[in-house]
């Protein structure tokens, strides 16, 4: 199975590789490689990047920043992620776009829903950045409201080092079970935080698929990307 569209969630953190913050160079580099290898086959390409690597605004509010501009501070991150994105896939030949949710218009076009389409159209990997443009909302929540806007055929979760939806953290529970497939609701119902739950719902009431895959696997994002069923599959009831 080949997908037509697609959208890639994927975290600030995929972005250090080995690092404790930041961007690694040589992390964007393998993505847009694999990045690269997916569009040659055809399939259109949204990506949300999160922002963190470099601030977490749910972070800074919980220390007695005011949340609002925490939240700010954490849409700027993920332009600075996406920036280093589009570098790597230039490099790497394949076009890209920046479009953030506030303007920036020095770095990055504006997010508009019929111009990020056409980008694809034309061939182009698309990156949005800046989440929905408001405070209190995750890049999880901007992705799954990307994927709809733009009639993707699934959401594609790029998590670290967890290949799929477990019953419990399997990183600190060894009896966690790993789901092949699992519907909205039922991840809803029993919190297994695939994403956050207005994210979730999103999805739910308007019947997205999500695939929850390791980005670290090899050649996971190329898989991912090209319908290769990896990990777990979250779907209608």
């Amino acid at each position: 199975m080949t997908h037509k569209r697609v959208l890639l969630k994927l975290s600030g953190e995929a972005l250090m590789g080995s690092a404790q913050f930041g961007i690694d160079p040589a992390v964007a580099r393998e993505m847009a490689e694999q990045i690269r290898a997916a569009r040659e086959t055809g399939v259109e390409i949204g990506i949300v990047v999160g922002g963190g690597n470099i601030w977490r605004g749910a972070t800074a509010s919980a220390m007695g920043m005011e949340r609002a501009t925490a939240d700010y501070m954490g849409m700027v991150a993920t332009v600075m992620n996406g920036l280093a994105l589009q570098d790597a896939l230039e490099k790497a030949g394949v076009q890209c776009r920046v479009l953030t949710a506030i303007s920036m218009n020095e770095v990055a076009e504006p997010y508009i829903r019929r111009r990020a389409i056409r980008h694809m159209e034309k061939g182009r990997v698309v990156v949005m950045v800046a989440g929905n443009g408001t405070p209190y909302f995750t890049t999880d929540t901007a992705a799954a409201l990307r994927a709809l806007e733009l009639d993707v055929d699934v959401l594609l979760m790029a998590k670290n080092k967890v290949d799929g939806v477990y019953s419990a953290d399997p990183k600190t529970n060894p009896d966690a079970v790993k789901f092949e497939k699992i519907s909205h609701h039922e991840a809803l119902q029993q919190n297994l935080r695939v994403m956050d739950a207005s994210a979730m719902a999103l999805c739910r009431d308007n019947n997205l698929p999500i695939r929850v895959f390791d980005i670290t696997a090899p050649n996971a994002i190329t898989r991912a990307l090209v319908g290769e069923e990896l990990g777990t599959l979250v779907h209608a009831e």
